[in-house]
């Protein structure tokens, strides 16, 4: 009985209040996935304040509905624009290695094998076997494995 007496006393406070709420757990990094709900108990706020004769059920349904639909929104809407970068490859060090020459210092077998570059061991893939003192090249990454080739 107390939860139905609560429910029926619901004010446009409340719903913003589940807002701020979802747009501070957003921020803890859910990846987007708060935003249309916070959204949606926005638009319950001014609903609610439009209408304050509004029951407490139709105010859930409609915000069950909003939230799915602003959420799919910002999915298809914006989810493009913030994977958008001016630098792909700055997580991506095997891809940042493509087009890197040096000189072997030592051979390296066709297949794959391991080899020091830098300050970093990495897994390496050649179809030819590379002689010691060859100047080399990366050509391809394929996850973290380096594809080589001569220079």
């Amino acid at each position: 009985m107390v939860i139905t007496a609560w429910l029926e006393a619901l004010q446009p406070w409340h719903w913003l209040l589940l807002a701020l709420l979802m747009l501070g757990a957003e921020a803890l990094g859910t990846g987007g996935f708060l935003l249309g709900a916070a959204a949606a108990a926005c638009l319950l706020a001014l609903l609610l304040w439009l209408l304050p004769e509004w029951g407490w059920a139709g105010q859930f349904m409609v915000f069950g509905l909003a939230t799915l639909l602003l959420s799919v929104a910002y999915w298809k809407l914006f989810r493009g624009y913030n994977e958008r970068t001016e630098q792909p490859t700055l997580n991506d060090r095997a891809a940042q290695m493509i087009g890197r020459q040096w000189v072997l210092e030592v051979a390296v077998p066709s297949g794959e094998s391991r080899l020091q570059i830098g300050d970093t061991r990495w897994r390496v893939q050649t179809a030819q076997t590379l002689a010691a003192g060859e100047r080399v090249r990366v050509v391809a990454s394929d996850g973290m494995i380096l594809q080589l080739d001569r220079a």
